[in-house]
């Protein structure tokens, strides 16, 4: 790649997700595609992550049309998802002729970037997801979630992206969800990437700790590829730093983006007119810009403490909040180190919320054995046994692939639905949100009247359960 500084902008995407609870709807977005597509970003990310889930349960939106709308509207800038590997946008493992369909029709519709992750960096949860990604000619974008631990080391992440450059990736994500990627390490990685790796390295990460901007000046100094902003008005806080910030700071230089701040200022005014709207609703919270170092002592992503401090809220027992941030790394450890990104910060918050209020794994949900027994993948550090036999018992650890475990289901999902199917998209959407999507259905086809829209996400609703798709919690940190 040139020397420049490529830019992919979340603004469609995670922007939202950080800032508004993934509450923008595509009739905010169009009126500023034509000036968007003109910028000449590397890539526009539109799509994935919780966008499918609250197109379906929040914005009576197919999130298959908005692809569709937002292809049509982007002809000339490469449209890029977030996977969540064998999960793809769910909260669980799904069969590989899922994963395979999915691929397909995501491209089909309008993808050109998949960029895959798992939460545990278990590269067999990848397999399917890379495979098919190649195979229908979109541009495979691995993901390394980045965490800090005794056993996430820079050798760790190094060998990783050898091994997902060997599977086939296209580029190489250093997806740091939760900011917990300082500056200087930031250039210390990339320049061991740069040097090991023949692929694009491209950098992602948010600014919760107040670091996102100097993160994102190092890696360039260190040679990274692309990294992700966001335009300012969705940018900064939870969400990535702001592109206006980085593109001005870089103009002139060696890493000079090549972007027209005039015109990035245009497109901006006119999110700012949707922050503005979506700040009267209360949608939009001046919360998500405060900086919160505590994220690099508890290594707790921002939508998981709203999660924490739900479930302590449902138990009267909000004045424990801080028992349970110091609980978090000993379950972590215990649990063999994961990253915390969904679904795994989910389990290991609720796990720690059991501990506190009723006694150090006297309880266990059953996602925390699901993890603990190997249906997840590989934990990447050494398992506490002595609580791994409290959460399992007997049961046998699964050490194959768990999707290796699951028959074909993509025809099972294709015959519970029936003639409910306009499209084979909505066999996708219903295999992965059975109940949001048949109620979206419902609505689409004209059998009931669409609920009243909440004028703010009601983050209250989501129940202190006992499997991750129940515990469904829009994970801001993504």
């Amino acid at each position: 790649m040139a020397n420049k500084l490529y830019i992919t902008d979340t603004i469609l995407r995670d922007g939202h997700q950080s800032k508004a609870a993934t509450r923008m709807p595509i009739s905010d977005m169009l009126p500023a595609c034509e000036a968007l597509d003109a910028i000449g970003y590397w890539s526009l990310e539109v799509w994935g992550g919780a966008t499918f889930d609250a197109c379906l349960r929040f914005l009576n939106e197919d999130p298959w049309e908005r692809l569709r709308t937002l292809r049509k509207a982007l002809p000339n800038t490469k449209l890029q998802m977030l996977f969540r590997g064998q999960n793809i946008l769910g909260y669980k493992h799904y069969a590989d002729d899922v994963v395979e369909a999915f691929c397909r029709k995501a491209i089909e519709n309008g993808i050109d970037i998949i960029r895959i992750f798992d939460a545990l960096n278990d590269t067999r949860n990848l397999e399917a997801a890379i495979k098919y990604t190649k195979k229908y000619g979109g541009w495979c974008e691995a993901a390394l979630s980045y965490t800090t631990s005794p056993v996430h080391s820079e050798e760790y992440f190094v060998k990783l992206a050898k091994e997902l450059v060997q599977m086939g990736a296209d580029s190489i994500c250093i997806k740091d969800m939760a900011n917990l990627l300082l500056p200087y390490d930031a250039y210390s990685l990339v320049k061991k990437l740069k040097a090991e790796v023949s692929v694009p390295i491209h950098l992602h990460t948010h600014n919760t700790t107040g670091t996102g901007d100097m993160v994102n000046l190092m890696a360039a100094q260190a040679g990274v590829d692309i990294v992700d902003t966001c335009l300012s008005p969705f940018g900064n806080g939870t969400a990535q730093p702001a592109t206006e910030s980085l593109v001005a700071t870089l103009k002139g230089t060696e890493r000079d983006t090549g972007l027209d701040l005039s015109a990035l200022a245009e497109v901006a005014k006119h999110f700012r007119g949707v922050q503005e709207r979506m700040m009267k609703e209360g949608i939009y919270t001046t919360k998500s810009l405060m900086v919160d170092t505590n994220t690099l002592l508890y290594q707790v992503p921002g939508g998981m403490l709203s999660n924490l401090v739900k479930q302590l809220k449902d138990a009267g027992a909000e004045d424990k909040y801080y028992e349970v941030l110091a609980e978090i790394p000993r379950v972590r450890k215990d649990f063999g180190y994961p990253p915390l990104v969904t679904p795994t910060s989910q389990i290991v918050g609720t796990q720690a919320v059991f501990n506190v209020l009723m006694g150090r794994y006297k309880t266990f949900p059953n996602n925390s054995k699901e993890l603990l027994r190997g249906a997840y993948g590989k934990l990447p550090g050494e398992v506490n046994e002595e609580v791994r036999k409290m959460a399992i018992g007997d049961e046998k650890v699964i050490t194959c692939r768990p999707a290796d475990l699951l028959e074909p289901e993509l025809e099972k999902y294709r015959k519970e639905l029936g003639d409910r199917a306009k499209q084979e998209e909505d066999v996708l959407s219903y295999a992965l949100f059975p109940q949001v999507a048949t109620k979206f259905f419902d609505v689409r086809d004209g059998l009931v009247e669409p609920e009243a829209k909440p004028e703010a996400p009601k983050k209250e609703a989501a129940p202190a359960a006992n499997t991750v798709r129940e515990l469904y919690v829009e994970d801001l940190s993504l």
